[in-house]
């Protein structure tokens, strides 16, 4: 027996609050990924670590939300906590994997392709690890053309992403590329479930259960938590949030007295030696 699947239970409330998290997760990971490409190498792990978790977590709340206007007329559906969450650290892994790739090889050629492949894979591998994570009486079924369209879709934003993270043109420029990426991740998760089918295992009538939203909101809370407090640590950054590079080390400076004064000191120890040295050669022959 086929349900009746609806993916759009609460109108376009859920799809623009879903595309919303992804542009803020988005955001935070380019200007994360940015600012590491600017900082001592000692500094550049962390930054990278949280571009990771931002990016990671921005994209799994993205799905979850968008999960809650899937519903099947037929069966209640329920979310098992550990498969659930373990998408959460697959995202983040596979996506810092890619993000540590280019961030200190830098987004360009071999580990710009690679790095946005690993990362698109991981977009990938945790929407369907969540959906794995899905409890009802029945069976999911997943086009294929639907599936390796989701996943082409997932590298092409992801390897776009890694790219637009390495080009400091100042906080518009971030913007617009972390709507480009919302766009991206948002058109991965529905053309993937685009070729979702239920296949129910009984023939009962319809039942009353839990919804999606009331199953979720309670595993949402963290993730949009880490964002709202990523997006603090990035607002009193300044440099994080316009792009603007580090101003150059103050011995780099013209001008600087110390090196003038240095400069200065050298020349009147060395003119009485040599006027010494002239005047002993001078003496014995005006003798």
């Amino acid at each position: 027996m086929q349900g009746t699947v609806d993916g759009f239970t609460y109108g376009l409330v859920t799809p623009l609050v879903a595309y919303l998290m992804a542009c803020l997760g988005g955001a935070l990971g380019l200007r994360c990924t940015t600012r590491a490409g600017r900082v001592a190498r000692s500094w550049r792990p962390g930054w990278l670590a949280l571009a990771s978790a931002a990016i990671g977590s921005g994209i799994w709340t993205m799905h979850f939300i968008a999960m809650m206007g899937f519903t099947v007329a037929e069966a209640p559906i329920h979310y098992d906590k550990p498969t659930t969450f373990a998408s959460l650290g697959l995202a983040i892994v596979m996506v810092g994997v890619g993000i540590f790739i280019v961030g200190y090889q830098g987004p360009r050629g071999t580990a710009l392709f690679t790095g946005g492949t690993i990362t698109g894979l991981g977009i990938a591998s945790m929407h369907y690890l969540g959906m794995a994570g899905m409890r009802l009486d029945g069976r999911l079924e997943y086009d294929t053309l639907s599936v390796a369209a989701s996943v082409v879709i997932g590298m092409a934003a992801a390897t776009a992403a890694l790219w637009a993270a390495g080009q400091v043109r100042g906080f518009l420029w971030s913007v617009g590329a972390s709507l480009i990426m919302g766009i991206a991740v948002s058109g991965m998760h529905y053309t993937a479930m685009a070729g979702v089918s239920v296949h129910l295992h009984g023939t009962s009538a319809p039942t009353t259960g839990d919804s999606p939203a009331a199953l979720l909101a309670p595993m949402l809370i963290g993730p949009l938590a880490f964002l709202c407090l990523a997006g603090v640590v990035v607002l009193f950054d300044p440099l994080t949030v316009m792009g603007r590079r580090d101003p150059a080390p103050a011995e780099r400076e013209p001008g600087v007295p110390a090196h003038t004064v240095a400069h200065t000191a050298r020349r009147p120890a060395l003119r009485p030696r040599r006027d010494l040295g002239q005047q002993r050669t001078r003496t014995p022959q005006n003798r």
